[in-house]
């Protein structure tokens, strides 16, 4: 068992991803543009993401899940699609994401695509 990493996509709100490693430096969590794949397809992302056994985090409610849902309903494997609203508060999401780490493993997550809050 191990505790989730997160890999955060272009859409996410740049606040959220620091403001979790600032609140929490040992989580694992990078930008898809610090890997030089802001260019990729959802599906390439989602691939590289369930090879690597990431959780992909996003705001795109709509592309993203469809690409995740799509993966999940063709019997390929996801490693978890975490949707955040957009109208949400920052510091909510950091806490929910921050608390998503701390007591889940990415066991539990993995094959699923969920909305935060949850």
């Amino acid at each position: 068992m191990s505790r989730p990493r997160f890999l955060a996509d272009q859409d996410l709100n740049d606040h959220i991803f620091r403001g979790v490693l600032h609140r929490e430096p040992t989580i694992e969590f990078v930008r898809v543009r610090d890997l030089g794949m802001e260019e990729w397809s959802d599906e390439e992302i989602l691939s590289y993401a369930d090879r690597e056994e990431f959780v992909v985090v996003s705001h795109d409610a709509n592309t993203m899940s469809a690409a995740a849902m799509a993966r999940i309903l063709a019997g390929e494997s996801c490693a978890g699609v975490l949707i955040v609203r957009q109208k949400l508060l920052v510091g909510r999401i950091i806490e929910d994401l921050i608390l998503i780490w701390a007591a889940s493993e990415l066991e539990e997550l993995k094959g699923s695509v969920a909305f935060l809050p949850m």
